[in-house]
């Protein structure tokens, strides 16, 4: 009995939550004012922002929130999806092996070639800024970015670890006596992910490697001196205390540049190990995306994967933001 009576609501809190419903929508109605009033008085601000609020809105706000809800329902395209609430979510961590798999390469893909091939791509921007010749640097700038502007030039790796002994690899390898037959590269799961591994770290000189360039470039040459009067004493700390802090937009976004193609490597992968790859030894949360998204048209199990991909990316966003503001403290 007591419980009964201790689990309805008392007059007196009816009473607050009638009274609060109407206070709120008065305050909501305001704000609601209160903006139109703003856009109005900065319209002009807002019609040139407009075509890209748009853009935005329809292109990326619309599909993220479409797959966010698709996520809780059975849908093969055919048919009117179907609610099934977490049952996707349920599989894919207990009844899919093939994404936990996926989860690891990912996750390994992520924190090898992610931060190597940050600090291997600021390091490099360091040393070419470096160069005084404005033409070496820019030779060298193409040089370092050329395998990522030159499309499918991952393609390469393909003849050089062929499995017959006209690869690369293998003719060098059995010409040194290293080896007597010819090695199944990309048949073999202890070669497998090494080797994509190179790969994506060989094409990690990206966007990021020019935004580095860049800052690099546009530091103010006075915050040195001024370094060097207040107690910089070498090369480290001038970079450490001065540089690094100097460019922290440019770290951001090739930090956002990384962490999106860390964990949305599938081309190359599928390219040279295949798709499927043997035993899934490069199946990464895209790849497992893909094939239930545009082969077997489950969307609503493909969505599942993109929202909790979606939601791993912004978190990772999140960690590095903190991070990278300790930068120069």
């Amino acid at each position: 009995m007591n419980k009964n009576v201790s689990a309805e609501q008392s007059p007196a809190e009816q009473t607050k939550q009638e009274a609060f419903l109407p206070l709120l929508g008065r305050y909501i109605k305001l704000k609601l004012r209160l903006l139109g009033k703003e856009m109005w008085r900065c319209r002009i601000s807002y019609l040139f922002i407009a075509p890209f609020c748009i853009l935005f809105t329809l292109f990326y706000l619309v599909p993220v929130c479409t797959s966010v809800g698709l996520s809780f329902t059975y849908f093969n395209v055919l048919e009117e999806p179907r609610f099934v609430g977490w049952q996707n979510y349920i599989n894919l961590f207990f009844a899919d092996e093939v994404f936990l798999i996926a989860v690891k390469n990912t996750f390994l893909f992520a924190v090898i070639t992610g931060p190597v091939g940050y600090f291997l791509a600021l390091f490099i921007a360091w040393m070419i800024n470096d160069i005084k010749n404005p033409k070496i640097r820019a030779v060298m700038t193409l040089i370092f970015y050329a395998p990522t502007i030159s499309g499918q030039a991952y393609i390469v790796w393909k003849y050089i670890f062929s499995s017959d002994i006209y690869g690369l690899a293998n003719g060098w390898l059995m010409k040194l006596g290293v080896i007597y037959e010819a090695k199944l590269w990309f048949q073999d799961t202890t070669y497998i992910m090494p080797i994509l591994i190179i790969v994506v770290l060989w094409m990690s000189m990206g966007t990021g490697f020019l935004s580095f360039i860049a800052g690099l470039q546009n530091v103010d040459r006075s915050l040195y001196e001024a370094g060097y009067m207040d107690g910089v004493k070498n090369r480290f700390q001038e970079l450490w205390y001065i540089t690094l802090p100097s460019m922290k937009e440019q770290l951001m976004f090739g930090a956002v540049m990384t962490i999106t193609s860390s964990f949305s490597i599938h081309d190359q992968l599928a390219a040279l190990a295949g798709f499927p790859s043997v035993s899934y030894a490069a199946h990464t949360v895209v790849s497992h995306l893909i094939d239930y998204g545009t082969i077997r048209f489950e969307m609503g199990y493909a969505s599942a994967i993109a929202t909790l991909l979606f939601i791993v990316m912004v978190l990772c966003n999140k960690l590095i933001q903190s991070v990278l503001r300790k930068v120069g403290r």
